[in-house]
């Protein structure tokens, strides 16, 4: 056996199958390249599913993950630490925001805002104990705990998973009517992705997020934002929702947040919203710690100059130039996207969307399928213009073949 298939085998033989990853080992990365137990380097087209926007091994990340590793890791909410305040004000101010709930995963930033919202509902809103509604949209995905999967519509995340959470109501996405029909004077919150990832990248039809934003106001309804994925940058803006000038009542962020180096996850929110908390009604003894403050601050001020969102502005028109070049030629039904993001729908003639990653993989560049035959572009914002044409012409002559 190779090296590779070694260290997959031992893998399998030892792990539980929740993912089904591509065939390569890595062992090393840098930039917007990664490097196999064989040598053989790839070129980085996912980054993480976002996460790793900065690429790896980011040297600013990485000089403040170890400067911190040397001072204080982890103290846990029990005491105040130096970095958790500059963090806190930093994103903020980011989000032009008034407070920030720190967690660490995407789906822990998830449930709090669920819990948020439900207990803004009571407190607040006034809603009736236990009546609470949260609608949130089809072929969403927010996550994998089990309330998040109770309002799924992918019976890959959500089958055999029951009991199901209830209080939500689920609406086709990009439908205004549907989700006005749905609200009720127990409406608590609109849960949405501004560009839903793992459905392909679906942008929602101009003027929805507007529309959500004018009808949760107009029935006293929180608008929240699951940024975790489109946020800090990926789209050509910090927000996605910014594309359509609309500010949503509460930020949910994560994946890039953290790096690539460490998970940081947050919720920022008015006081308004975020006040209804009382000390001991929620919190996570690794949220908020001074490595992930660390870390997560040095990503605020590197996208306070712009220039992660400029460069995924202008690498992501060239993108969208290019892949929209192959559409109409019989290999690639459609492209979607926004900034260095894109979901391309194969002809299902020409394979699967996994049959066409590994091909891509065999040319050395790593993609990921979704729901088929569509595949997702998202290459870390430093990626070189020279790097992603190469890796897009290694796309077509996969197409060609």
């Amino acid at each position: 056996m190779s090296t590779t298939e070694n260290a997959i085998a031992s893998a399998e033989a030892h792990s539980a199958h929740n993912y089904h990853p591509l065939p390569v080992v890595v062992a090393t990365a840098d930039g917007a390249w990664m490097t196999d137990v064989e040598g053989r380097r790839y070129l980085d087209m996912l980054a993480g599913y976002s996460a790793l926007n900065f690429g790896h091994g980011n040297r600013r990340l990485i000089d403040a993950a170890r400067a911190q590793l040397e001072r204080v890791t982890l103290t846990s909410r029990a005491f105040h630490h130096d970095r958790f305040a500059d963090f806190c004000t930093g994103l903020a101010e980011l989000c032009g925001m008034e407070m920030v709930l720190p967690m660490n995963t995407g789906a822990e930033a998830v449930e709090t805002a669920v819990k948020t919202a439900r207990k803004w509902g009571y407190r607040v809103k006034g809603v009736p104990d236990g009546m609470a509604k949260i609608i949130v949209a089809a072929d969403n995905f927010h996550g994998r705990t089990t309330t998040i999967v109770s309002f799924s519509t992918d019976p890959e995340a959500r089958a055999d998973f029951g009991p199901y959470t209830p209080g939500f109501e689920i609406v086709p996405y990009g439908d205004l009517t549907a989700m006005r029909e749905a609200m009720t004077e127990n409406t608590v919150a609109v849960l949405i992705e501004p560009i839903q990832g793992e459905a392909g990248v679906l942008v929602p039809p101009p003027g929805y997020l507007p529309g959500i934003r004018e009808l949760t106001r107009e029935r006293n309804v929180l608008f929240v934002a699951d940024e975790i994925q489109s946020g800090l940058g990926r789209t050509g803006k910090t927000f996605a929702c910014e594309h359509e000038g609309v500010v949503p009542d509460m930020y949910l962020l994560g994946k890039a947040l953290g790096g690539g180096v460490v998970p940081v996850s947050a919720v920022v929110s008015s006081e308004a919203v975020l006040g209804v908390y009382r000390p001991g009604e929620h919190g996570s003894t690794f949220g908020g710690n001074p490595l992930a403050c660390a870390v997560a601050l040095e990503v605020v001020d590197m996208l306070r100059t712009g220039e992660y969102q400029q460069r995924a502005a202008e690498l992501g028109d060239h993108l969208h130039r290019e892949l929209g070049l192959l559409v109409g030629g019989g290999a690639v039904r459609a492209v979607r996207g926004r900034g260095l993001w894109a979901g391309v729908d194969i002809d299902p003639g020409r394979g699967t969307g996994r049959e066409i990653s590994e091909k891509l993989m065999e040319r050395r560049v790593l993609v990921k399928d979704t729901h088929g035959s569509t595949i997702r572009i998202a290459p870390p914002l430093v990626i070189t213009k020279e790097d992603l044409d190469w890796g897009l012409e290694q796309l077509r002559e996969v197409l060609r073949g």
